[in-house]
């Protein structure tokens, strides 16, 4: 992989890592609502879970391949 590639691949986490913080933030500031609308609590940690996925799918194709 070159240095290009990493780059490009870390500046893609570091956007994921944002919207999975947004997220998190938004999910408890939701949760402390009298009004809780339950449908969109679950389209939020659904895509919070997606986004760490995506986070440490992307994490590992940095991690070198060492074969034992």
């Amino acid at each position: 992989m070159t240095e290009a590639q990493q780059s490009s691949l870390n500046g893609r986490i570091e956007e994921l890592r944002s919207e999975h913080r947004a997220l998190d933030h938004e999910l408890k500031n939701i949760a402390s609502d009298p009004l809780i609308d339950d449908l969109q609590v679950q389209r939020l940690k659904k895509r919070k879970l997606f986004l760490k996925d995506s986070i440490n799918h992307l994490e590992s194709k940095l991690v070198p391949d060492i074969t034992a």
